[in-house]
């Protein structure tokens, strides 16, 4: 068993970050102390790129400086004295340092930029033997044809067979799509050792840069924007210095502007063109020359809330900003999740992680980490596409998150609003919803079929056909009408509703699965190395004992359903049989009917938070318990218990809650909190996606 690998790149501009960073997380799912190494890096005053981009994303536990070996400069001083034994041992030092904290660690060699350039692929395979590390070798494909693609795969396995490293395989990277086929053919034909090959086509997309990473490059000054608008893609840029009505004829969508700083015509005319219609939207304006628009300007242009648009200055002149903008390379950076999301979706589509975890000889570690939990979910989802209906098409964070979800291919998604206004948002937002489907509640071929279905299944309760009709135009009830159904499998909803207006129409004609009597919730709490379960944190205020066994027979199955083993402890102020009073006969009661309706599940209660999670305390206080001291599932007496409990551990201790999750009905249809995230969003829908797997 291998426990490390070494990824070499035989050139520059490879596109080695992307090939890194999809393999660290796929051996994320796998290990749970991962490490990251690099053997030389250029630091100059600030930290490594690649460190900074898979520490932050996968969350590693390590400081930058302990993550490689050389800077730029210390591996110069070697070479000059002509100490190239000295410069190995100093990187292998290093290494086993991290070495000794980690059960995998992956190495990520140079970047043919350094002082290493003439010899580099040379050192990476040497270096690669001292660190005893199997290599995965990187072929830059882009604009290369298939006969040069060839000749650089047979040149760089002959410096690997002259080294003798063990060699497991090879990516060509930024390949033409057209040569992919042809591509494959001849890396089958030169295939050596069962070695595993991928080829990976150009995505123009990841070429592109950001308005963030133009600011960050530029060192430029905010003058307008909110956060969102720094990760916009730059398509192309133009310099504005033309009068404005000239200059509107050169712009188009994801455009970036760079005009003198007091042209405060061509500013004025950009933004209006923003909240036109008539013109394509522009991603950014650079403001050159150390100009900046003056108090009544500022006061103007900051009266126009969340124009989706980024305004910089630089102190530079026209031309030499663009020069500088021109030399900028695009890099993948950890806090922009949409464009991760086309990276790691792009990857996945095109390198099989069996092969590689096969090849690399890897074991599951045993241990749910937040981000094997999470890749988990888009693996679950991605095995089975199911449909999921987003009842709220205009809301920012709905949007984004269909962008991400559609980037990964996890999901069918359709958006409840008008067409043309959802398109236009996410134009102005720079998405790109490629094969959503979009139903407008006022104007679709459903409306007739789903207020008769709506009549028929309320009339007892009063309804009219006319009432059934206008219930069906609010978009909470025509969402979930689609899941009744079959036209979708689950639907998400709640950014910009209640949980009730979320929730009542399922209870009205979805209603509970059979042998439950109420509809419960649950939170997945993702902690550093395991996830637990809580419920019910968000529904039922003070639940009896009948349904109180429901919670925990329905959280039991939600946790089997994420890969969590269910030791359920009914939770309560009092452990075993010493506790008295109404509140703890409850927790009694419930244990003893959950134990009646489900003899397979492990299952303790009364018990106490601290000796259903503490082994310690449980060795004390339940010592022959198989729940006690190693519970999963979590079950409070009430929803004041659970909902300031699961809230505390939050803020405290750090975890990530996901959730709630809906427990109970017959299909899937689950509620979002007003105040969630991007990412809150995502992790629902793919969640939604898995319990319609299960259905």
């Amino acid at each position: 068993m291998s426990s490390n690998l070494y990824i070499a790149a035989a050139e520059a501009e490879s596109g080695k970050s992307l090939v890194t960073m999809g393999i660290m997380s796929i051996l994320s799912r796998h290990v749970k102390r991962l490490g990251f190494f690099r053997p030389i890096v250029r630091i100059d005053g600030h930290h490594d790129h690649d460190i900074d981009l898979i520490s932050k994303r996968l969350a590693l536990p390590f400081h930058h400086d302990e993550m490689y070996g050389l800077t730029n400069s210390e591996a110069l001083d070697y070479l000059q004295e002509n100490k190239v034994d000295d410069l190995l041992t100093a990187i292998l030092d290093k290494y086993k340092k991290l070495e000794g904290k980690c059960d995998f660690i992956v190495v990520e060699g140079t970047d043919f930029t350094g002082t290493l350039k003439p010899f580099e692929f040379d050192f990476n395979t040497r270096l690669a033997n001292t660190l005893a590390a199997p290599v995965m070798a990187v072929v830059n494909g882009y604009g290369k044809s298939v006969t040069d693609v060839a000749d650089a795969a047979q040149m760089t396995k002959a410096v690997l067979a002259r080294e003798k490293v063990n060699y497991i395989g090879m990516v060509v990277n930024r390949a033409n799509n057209k040569d992919i086929d042809a591509i494959w053919e001849v890396l089958v034909k030169y295939q050596v050792n069962n070695e595993i090959d991928f080829v990976i086509p150009e995505l123009e997309h990841l070429q592109k840069l950001t308005i963030r990473q133009i600011r960050n490059a530029l060192n430029a000054e905010r003058i307008y924007g909110d956060e969102d608008v720094f990760d916009y893609d730059v398509n192309n840029f133009r310099v504005g210095a033309m009068s404005i009505e000239h200059l509107l004829k050169y712009t188009d969508n994801g455009c970036l502007v760079i005009t003198p700083g007091d042209r405060t015509d061509v500013l004025i005319g950009l933004f209006m063109s923003l909240l036109s219609d008539n013109f394509p939207k522009i991603a950014g304006i650079v403001l050159t020359g150390g100009y900046k628009p003056d108090k009544d300007m500022m006061l103007l242009i900051n009266g126009i809330k969340k124009l989706p648009v980024a305004v910089l200055k630089v102190d530079t002149d026209t031309f030499t900003t663009a020069m500088n903008i021109n030399n900028i390379k695009p890099l993948l950076t950890p806090d922009n999740e949409r464009r991760m999301a086309i990276a790691l979706g792009h990857f996945d589509a095109h390198v099989e992680s069996k092969k590689l975890i096969e090849k690399v000889s890897l074991t599951p570690s045993g241990v749910m980490t937040p981000i094997m939990f999470e890749y988990q979910l888009y693996e679950r989802a991605k095995r089975k596409r199911k449909h999921i209906v987003l009842p709220e098409g205009m809301d920012d964070r709905i949007l984004r998150a269909a962008e991400i979800l559609l980037n990964r291919d996890a999901v069918e998604l359709t958006l409840l609003g008008n067409e043309e206004d959802i398109l236009k948002k996410a134009d102005s937002l720079h998405l790109k919803l490629t094969g959503i489907n979009i139903i407008d509640p006022y104007d679709n071929d459903l409306i007739n079929d789903y207020s008769a279905t709506y009549y028929k299944l309320r009339k007892h309760k009063g309804i009219t056909k006319e009432t059934a009709r206008d219930v069906m135009y609010d978009v909470s009830y025509l969402g979930t009408m689609m899941v009744y159904k079959g036209h979708a499998d689950g639907m998400v909803s709640g950014a910009a509703h209640t949980t009730q207006h979320t929730i009542r129409p399922s209870f009205e004609f979805i209603k509970t699965k059979p042998g439950f009597s109420i509809v419960s919730s649950s939170f997945l709490m993702c902690f550093e190395d395991r996830v637990l379960v809580y419920g019910d944190c968000a529904f039922n205020p003070n639940p009896n004992a009948e349904e109180l066994a429901d919670i925990a027979i329905s959280s039991a199955d939600t946790a089997a359903m994420f890969g969590i083993e269910p030791r359920i402890a009914m939770l309560s102020y009092s452990t075993g049989s010493s506790g008295k009073g109404a509140d703890v006969e409850k927790v009694r009661a419930a244990t003893k009917i959950a134990r009646t309706r489900r003899p397979d599940l492990l299952l303790e209660g009364p018990i106490q938070y601290d000796a259903a999670i503490d082994p310690s305390v449980a060795q004390t206080k339940m010592p022959d318990s198989k729940v006690a001291g190693k519970a999963t599932v979590f079950i409070f007496p009430d929803l004041n218990t659970g909902n300031n409990t699961y809230k505390a551990v939050q803020r405290s201790a750090g975890a990530i809650a996901v959730g709630p999750v809906s427990q109970g009905l017959n299909k899937p249809v689950n509620d979002l909190s007003r105040g969630c995230l991007v990412k809150d969003i995502v992790n629902t829908v793919l969640i939604t996606a898995i319990q319609a797997q299960e259905a």
